[in-house]
């Protein structure tokens, strides 16, 4: 059921949304192959909906969440039953509401086992414990982006990072509020962790302990150790922690900070801290934890070092292994170059706004579109046939004006409305490269695909060259992932097939960005055999 609570963080009270009384949300716990039937009562006075974060929702796109893309929002005192089935995928996603900003309060994780008698490819830790960064405003969230939407500004930005719920004790009034690890001596954890929050990349590290990524967007990948990583919004990272063999005498912090390269003052510029602590064996007392300790912090990377982002991401490989293939198109039938990032809208007639320049508004774009959600659901009038006034399919596959996309910005950086989508043939083997842009600053943007995961078989830095980049793609065991940053000043390119008929979203997952329209939708048509068609809708789909 979703409802609103009073919650205090950082010395204030405040009114937010929740799921079933909890912040964050519960956890939705299930085995690969299992059937997940919720349903969502909606008590809140805003429209809802909820998006499975990486679920691939084979043929029952209706339950995939976005509002307006596959269904229309659930509005306050109704509800919707979701489900699907989860099918071939195991480890750690999460759910997370698809509508305006409210996802900065409503998600949870979703922990997917193997299925029975099926061991992890790695030694099975002794406990496994979720981890959830989020952002914490003191403001409503709701009037926060209402009001930059109005102006054309950027958004008030966030005063606190969360570990499950806590701003722990770097924040005002918060030392209480601090989210705590137990370990015992020699034993190993795995950490499901999450970032959740809205607007903000993070790296992450624990003093003293290094950490071995075993999975990443639920895809077993081969293991590597790290002193810190990089995730961004949407994406989930698997860790092995192992604590020290013998009680070390210290505690340590567990911290994450944000990465980006936007204009200081844009973003949330904090820290956050849980605390690693050791069960003391030699301790009389029941709790065996020793308040006096020297606390320990690790060191996190500059602000805006994207050259470590760069060396972290390429070393994330698929375990390509006979049981765990990676199954990359070795052909392609569909090629695409989609520009991604940020431009303008003229402010209204006579207005001033509070974009870049006064006369505009902050605007952002694929390929020049920036995208407008339509008033009913891109699914039903794709499934119905009426699309007619409610979508286009001319969605453009390469920029219609190309400019040096990294270099010094064109002088006009507006940008076009609409709401258009590509259609692919079911069994399309796709190739899309996103080119990121230095139109009002070169940021990096992660970016989702729903319904699919992607490989993302090669990335790098200023423009894309058709000519020599694909030479250097890792076609063998690319990493495979739901979410991917497109580099700042840099691209991307991911390949995947159109196994799933429906419209899948693609937008960035910086929620400010998806406000200004950095998003887009493919439409996969139906393949000829029973298996390859959409599902019916189900009869309690809600009504726009």
């Amino acid at each position: 059921m979703v409802a609103t609570m009073n919650v205090t963080r950082l010395c204030g009270s405040k009114s937010i949304v929740v799921v079933n009384g909890q912040f964050p949300g519960p956890t939705v716990s299930a085995r690969e192959g299992d059937l997940v039937v919720v349903r969502v009562v909606n008590k809140a006075q805003y429209n809802m909906s909820i998006h499975w974060h990486g679920v691939r929702q084979l043929r029952s796109g209706w339950a995939d969440g976005p509002a307006y893309i596959t269904q229309c929002p659930i509005q306050p005192g109704q509800s919707y039953v979701y489900k699907f089935t989860i099918t071939g995928q195991r480890g750690t996603l999460w759910w997370h509401a698809h509508i305006s900003w409210l996802r900065a309060t409503v998600y949870g994780p979703i922990v997917i086992l193997p299925k029975l008698g099926v061991p992890y490819p790695f030694a099975a830790p002794y406990k496994e414990v979720p981890l959830m960064f989020g952002e914490w405003w003191k403001a409503d969230t709701e009037a926060v982006i209402s009001q930059a939407l109005q102006t054309g500004g950027g958004p008030n930005v966030s005063d606190a990072f969360t570990i499950n719920g806590l701003p722990g004790p770097l924040y005002n009034c918060s030392a209480k509020d601090t989210f705590k690890l137990k370990v015992k001596p020699g034993k190993t954890y795995m950490l499901r962790i999450i970032n959740a929050a809205l607007n903000d990349e993070l790296f992450f590290s624990v003093a003293g302990h290094p950490l071995t990524i075993v999975d990443v967007d639920a895809v077993y990948i081969k293991p590597i150790t790290v002193e810190t990583l990089l995730i961004t919004p949407g994406q989930t990272t698997n860790v092995l922690l192992t604590a020290k063999p013998s009680y070390p005498g210290a505690t340590y912090y567990m911290m994450a900070a944000p990465y980006s390269t936007a204009a200081s003052g844009t973003f949330d510029n904090t820290t956050v801290a849980g605390i690693l602590e050791y069960e003391d064996p030699g301790s009389p007392s029941s709790a065996g934890f020793n308040k006096n300790l020297p606390v320990l912090r690790p060191t996190l990377p500059q602000i805006n070092d994207t050259s470590f982002v760069s060396n972290y991401t390429a070393k994330l490989r698929s375990l390509a292994t006979e049981e765990y293939p990676a199954g990359v198109p070795q052909e392609v039938d569909r090629r695409f170059f989609f520009t991604v990032g940020l431009g303008t809208h003229p402010c209204a007639v006579n207005g001033t706004c509070q974009g870049p320049t006064n006369d505009s508004r902050f605007a952002a774009a694929v390929n020049n579109v920036s995208f407008v959600l339509p008033t009913t659901a891109l699914l039903q009038s794709h499934y119905t046939g009426m699309s007619s006034g409610v979508y286009s399919s001319n969605f453009p596959a390469v920029p219609q004006s190309p400019f040096n996309y990294t270099g010094t910005p064109p002088n006009n950086t507006n940008v076009s409305n609409g709401t258009r989508l590509v259609v692919l043939s079911y069994g399309d083997a796709v190739e899309l490269v996103m080119q990121g842009t230095s139109i009002l600053g070169a940021e990096s943007h992660p970016f989702h695909l729903h319904g699919f995961n992607f490989f993302v078989v090669g990335q790098g830095f200023g423009n894309f060259d058709p000519a020599k980049d694909p030479a250097k793609y890792n076609l063998v065991d690319p990493v495979e992932r739901n979410t991917v940053g497109v580099p700042a000043a840099g691209w991307v390119a991911i390949r995947f097939r159109a196994d799933n008929p429906g419209v899948w979203f693609m937008h960035c997952h910086l929620e400010v960005h998806v406000s200004w329209g950095l998003k887009m939708a493919w439409v996969v048509q139906d393949g000829s055999l029973p298996n390859q068609k959409l599902l019916p809708p189900p009869s309690d789909l809600p009504k726009c």
